[in-house]
């Protein structure tokens, strides 16, 4: 049988078994009693089972060791499965107990550091538009820590929203899984990783039907932690080696989550406010506040993902010069679209502020008298 539709009927087979066992795993969350219940801070008004992301996991295991036994092996698949189940197991003690950012912090490290001794996943050398090479020497146990910490976060900020980490994961694996591919045939990727992707893709398919709006289970902390430590890790299959995905290319894929915890550290340091604390200013709840329901903001933000992943996969295929000029043109339109939904205060709008300097003459002179003024007072 061709190679592809084997892969395909595999992927379709594991995508039925990620929907056949949720409804088990949604019995299971609620006899731990890994449940959100109704409060301020959450958007669901009744209790709510929340850790759906072991199906996610359970799913995983048993494809990558049973269904994929000739493409993934036994050895790579179970060091990824171990330092995964350090994070998972953090994630259900979490939606059990509700852990400190502190502890949780622990536990992402703790599966950092066994992907980087155990499973020999890390940051050794950064690519730059395939000519620039930065090795890193003794900066690569910290940087890969970094990556994989703040990636891993990032996914889990994002879930506000019926299905939103889980969608937003599907496509950033996609793409992923496409660019590796793309690799491949460069020899700058085994082919093992882009499979992984797409056994991921499956697993998370099958769930999303359970998860999205309105919501029969939660993907939890569980979930959201496995994904997002997922998506860094097997990014990182990349970046160990110069010649296949270079350091940006996952970044723009992963743009909405990794816009959404950037503008959050942004927004809580000008506000005088710890890093860690919790508020209703991320993405999804900027949406909600200008109109959007709960299923129009969920597509919206999955539209703006297919964005960044289209871009993302353009690099494969463009020169050192495009690329720059898209990354450009990506940063501008996306301050001006953070900006345009008050995702740090609808009072701080520079870029909105420029242009109407530029092209408003009464605002123009309203703010040069204004600033006039200032300085007559400061003298």
């Amino acid at each position: 049988m061709n190679f592809i539709v084997s892969l395909v009927l595999r992927l379709l087979l594991v995508a039925a078994i990620a929907y056949l066992i949720t409804p088990i795993g949604r019995r299971f969350s609620l006899f731990i009693k890994a449940v959100d219940y109704p409060n301020a801070r959450r958007l669901n008004k009744k209790p709510m089972p929340s850790a759906g992301g072991l199906t996610i996991y359970i799913t995983f295991i048993i494809t990558t060791l049973f269904i994929f036994p000739d493409v993934i092996p036994k050895d790579y698949a179970l060091k990824i499965i171990l330092s995964s189940g350090i994070v998972v197991i953090t994630g259900i003690l979490d939606d059990i107990f509700e852990l400190s950012p502190k502890q949780k912090l622990l536990g992402i490290t703790l599966g950092a550091l066994s992907a980087y001794y155990i499973a020999d996943i890390r940051m050794n050398t950064v690519s730059l538009f395939s000519f620039f090479d930065i090795n890193l020497g003794f900066l690569s146990l910290p940087l890969t820590l970094i990556w994989i910490i703040a990636l891993t976060n990032a996914i889990n900020l994002i879930d506000g929203l019926d299905g939103l980490a889980s969608g937003v994961s599907i496509i950033a694996l996609m793409s992923m899984g496409i660019v590796g591919y793309i690799s491949v045939a460069s020899y700058g990727v085994i082919i093992q990783v882009p499979i992984m992707i797409f056994i991921l893709v499956a697993c998370t398919v099958g769930f999303l039907p359970f998860n999205f709006y309105p919501a029969k289970i939660y993907l939890g902390d569980t979930g959201a932690l496995f994904l997002g430590f997922m998506i860094a890790i097997l990014s990182l299959q990349g970046l160990k080696n110069t010649t296949v995905i270079s350091l940006i290319t996952p970044l723009i894929i992963l743009g909405v989550p990794i816009t959404d915890t950037l503008f959050a550290i942004i927004r809580r340091l000008l506000n005088k406010q710890p890093i860690s604390s919790a508020d209703k200013m991320h993405l999804h709840h900027r949406l909600l506040s200008i109109g959007f329901t709960h299923r129009g903001a969920v597509l919206m933000i999955y539209a703006l993902a297919f964005i960044f992943s289209f871009i993302a996969i353009l690099y494969s295929f463009s020169d050192m010069w495009a690329n720059i000029i898209m990354t450009i043109a990506l940063l501008f339109g996306l301050e001006l679209f953070v900006e345009l939904i008050g995702l740090t205060g609808t009072e701080r709008q520079p870029l909105m502020d420029a242009l109407k300097f530029i092209g408003n003459r009464a605002y123009r002179i309203e703010r040069l008298e204004k600033r006039k003024k200032k300085n007559k007072h400061s003298k």
